[in-house]
């Protein structure tokens, strides 16, 4: 079945999901790092190849399949990128391994984004600010 849209969240929090090879886009690493899913970068282009990077090298929350794209067209103007059967299969391995670093580092993160959206968390004071500062509540020039 082909389905045009399905609630990514929603089946990404299944029990069964134990990876997610993704493009790299921001809402997509937020939505897998929220569930606590690992991901595996598959990059098409844009930002994507930075945030990547970011999630690979500097933070350890994914695992490489790419870490950059090639930038060549082909005849219908698609991108053409051809990887072989044993270098997705070696990131997917890696992934699912339930003593990968990454994994047990996304599942911290699932954690630090929880704690922050509950009340006295940073985004919920965060966001409370930004409220206060927009119903004119707050003087922003006086330290709290």
């Amino acid at each position: 079945m082909v389905y045009g849209w399905a609630p990514q969240t929603t089946v990404l929090g299944h029990a069964a999901v134990g990876g997610f090879v993704l493009h790299c886009g921001w809402n997509s690493i937020l939505e897998s790092l929220w569930v606590g899913v690992p991901i595996v970068t598959w990059l098409m282009y844009a930002e994507q190849q930075m945030n990547a990077f970011e999630m690979v090298v500097d933070l350890d929350l994914a695992v490489e399949l790419r870490l950059d794209y090639r930038n060549e067209l082909g005849g219908s103007g698609n991108r053409v990128e051809l990887l072989a059967a044993e270098e997705i299969e070696r990131a997917v391995r890696c992934v699912m391994d339930g003593e990968n670093l990454v994994r047990k580092k996304v599942r911290e993160m699932r954690e630090k984004s929880r704690e922050a959206i509950v009340e006295g968390g940073s985004s919920f004071g965060s966001l409370k600010r930004l409220v206060d500062d927009m119903l004119g509540n707050h003087q922003p020039w006086k330290l709290c």
